[in-house]
């Protein structure tokens, strides 16, 4: 195995891991989960979604504790 083609294979892999890493060789700013908050503040239909997403949570919950409540009674 030639020396050129081992050192051409061991910068594709370098390339490789820094892609799976989240590199992409270029500098830049990190990203940050704190840059979105208040991204959805006064928007009248991110809070529809989360008002329909608390009822859908409410009913799941009150459905299982119907089907645990059913099945409770089945014990012997």
């Amino acid at each position: 195995m030639s020396t050129t083609s081992l050192e051409q294979r061991v910068a594709n892999l370098e390339s490789q891991v820094s892609i799976l890493l989240g590199g992409n060789g270029k500098p830049g700013r990190a990203k940050d989960w704190r840059r979105t908050l208040g991204m959805f503040t006064g928007d009248e239909i991110m809070w529809n979604i989360c008002q329909n997403a608390l009822a859908y949570r409410e009913e799941d919950r009150r459905r299982t504790r119907d089907q645990n409540a059913s099945e409770d009674s089945e014990l012997p």
